[in-house]
């Protein structure tokens, strides 16, 4: 038995961080669903907008619960400032998808791009797979997280290629307005953020395994 598994059997186990942090993967798993269903659809609708920013509250508090559980506990399954630093990674792609729900509204979206749609749907790809990835942290299956570290990076370089494709189309489009150009830029750059912000998760989490395994 290795050390590591040795002391795991030993210690307590504190499953609320896990638990925190689950829900966290589940709560933005759910907000890119809701973002890429409006990406898919023609009308404006502000309870879009609204649910997102309902979901983004809710990750907020969650913050708020696991800094507090850090502070009343001296032993944690995994070195506090990873699960710390964990849970902000995935607050900074809430954030992001929230940012992108926002610009669809300030810009007055109705038919979402091509490119639009098509990271909404990789960014959903992926935090489909992040949201299964904290089971395995939490069961210390360290090659089945390498597995997941190599999803994230095949859609992220997807979403790249698709990211740069579009922006050139939109440099090189002559008839293009500048306020069409600005509003599809931005809201283009939050997306490929988000996806850019899973593939980082994705890589922390196998950092991990290398230093827990």
């Amino acid at each position: 038995m290795k050390l590591q598994e040795l002391i795991r059997l030993l210690l307590p186990k504190e499953e609320i961080f896990f638990n925190i942090i689950e829900q966290q993967t589940s709560i933005v798993y759910e907000a890119a669903q809701v973002l890429a269903h409006f990406s898919q659809n023609v009308f404006v609708n502000t309870t879009v907008r609204d649910t997102i920013q309902e979901l983004e509250h809710q990750g907020d508090r969650l913050i708020q619960a696991l800094e507090e559980s850090l502070a009343r506990t001296f032993i944690t399954p995994i070195d506090r400032e990873d699960i710390h630093k964990l849970a902000i990674e995935l607050d900074d792609i809430l954030d992001l998808i929230n940012l992108t729900a926002r610009s669809f509204f300030l810009y007055g979206v109705e038919q979402p791009s091509t490119p639009m749609k098509q990271l909404a749907g990789l960014l959903v790809e992926s935090t489909a797979i992040l949201k299964e990835a904290i089971p395995s942290l939490r069961k210390h299956d360290y090659t089945k997280l390498r597995e997941i570290k190599r999803a994230v990076k095949k859609i992220e370089k997807e979403g790249d290629i698709i990211f740069r494709e579009a922006m050139s189309n939109l440099f090189h489009d002559s008839h293009i307005s500048a306020k069409v150009l600005l509003r599809e830029k931005e809201i283009l750059e939050s997306l490929e953020a988000a996806i850019d912000h899973c593939e980082e998760v994705s890589e922390f989490l196998a950092n991990l395994a290398v230093k827990h395994g």
